[in-house]
């Protein structure tokens, strides 16, 4: 393959300009001090609902720090060891009419997120815990499995579903594996130097997913083409970037991008191609029960979005068994 062939110019970081990765999920371990805000909604590193908590706290603390028969305001009561229970550097005295003095709070203090990192399904961060993992999760999803059973007009208790809510909530834990993977871990350095400019194409790899709408499996193959700049990925790490965004809850569409943008990050190419067939579980089963339907996406990045015989021969590559 020649240069002019493909008309590659300046390819990988114009490539990595253009792609628009604003739906490209990042790794739990990638979430810093500074975007807690943008994660929980509100500012400084604390939830809406432990604001809530907080100033509901601040409010009843104002209202029994004031004798009822005097209206005036006491002073904190004495803990017995020369200290107060509560500060004068928490509350600002203002005055809101004659002789009355109203506690106004300090301005709220922030909770940091040091050792919370990890913690992926952590929404309050003024709990004061050890980092969550997803198993100690199974105790509350199997008890949600066991009501679903009742609602379904099910006995829990009978032989065969006596252990299928805690086997159910394995199997989901399973199946949305991905949430704990990251792209660098994948990778694992399998990034190698190597002065090849032709296509590289992995395809038919298999994949499993759950559709997002409906908690239902969806299926297929995916193929993988990419045009290297002096680096190459190891071929198997094409199979595992398909099951990191695979084993999540998904659409089709966004599973395709998804896939391309992680090849685009893991080695600069001059361009990505990713074609997925799928059977979609939620079509075959319920609603309109196509049985043999097939939906089919692609993404095509760089010179395969640009250049058409590049694009071509990738198809053709993908469609010759």
């Amino acid at each position: 393959m020649n240069q002019s062939r493909y008309e590659i110019s300046d390819d990988a970081n114009v490539l990595n300009q253009e792609i628009d990765d604003t739906n490209f999920p990042r790794s739990n371990s990638s979430l810093g001090n500074g975007s807690v805000s943008s994660l929980n909604g509100f500012g400084g590193g604390t939830t809406a609902f432990a604001a809530r908590r907080r100033s509901s706290s601040l409010r009843k603390t104002e209202s029994e720090s004031f004798d009822d028969e005097s209206g005036q305001q006491q002073p904190p009561e004495a803990n017995g060891t020369g200290e107060t229970n509560g500060t004068a550097s928490d509350y600002t005295a203002t005055a809101a009419g004659p002789g009355v003095n109203r506690a106004e709070p300090a301005p709220l203090r922030t909770t940091s997120f040091s050792g919370h990192e990890k913690c992926t399904f952590h929404h309050d961060l003024e709990l004061d815990h050890k980092p969550s993992t997803r198993e100690d999760l199974l105790p509350l999803m199997s008890r949600s499995y066991r009501m679903l059973l009742s609602s379904l007009g099910e006995d829990p208790e009978r032989q065969g579903l006596l252990k299928t809510p805690e086997r159910a909530a394995k199997a989901m834990l399973f199946f949305t594996k991905g949430y704990d993977q990251s792209l660098e871990e994948a990778l694992n350095g399998a990034v190698f130097d190597e002065d090849h400019d032709e296509m590289v194409v992995v395809k038919d790899i298999e994949m499993f997913s759950m559709c997002e709408h409906h908690l239902v499996p969806f299926y297929g193959k995916v193929s993988i083409g990419y045009l290297p700049c002096k680096k190459i990925l190891g071929l198997s790490k094409l199979a595992r970037i398909v099951e990191i965004f695979s084993r999540r809850l998904q659409v089709q569409e966004r599973l395709t991008k998804q896939i391309a943008v992680a090849v685009t990050q893991a080695v600069q190419p001059a361009g990505v191609a990713v074609i997925i067939e799928g059977v979609h579980m939620c079509m075959v089963m319920r609603g309109v029960q196509k049985i043999n339907s097939k939906t089919v996406t692609s993404t095509m990045l760089g010179v395969f979005r640009d250049d058409p015989k590049t694009r071509e021969e990738f198809l053709t590559l993908c469609n010759n068994k």
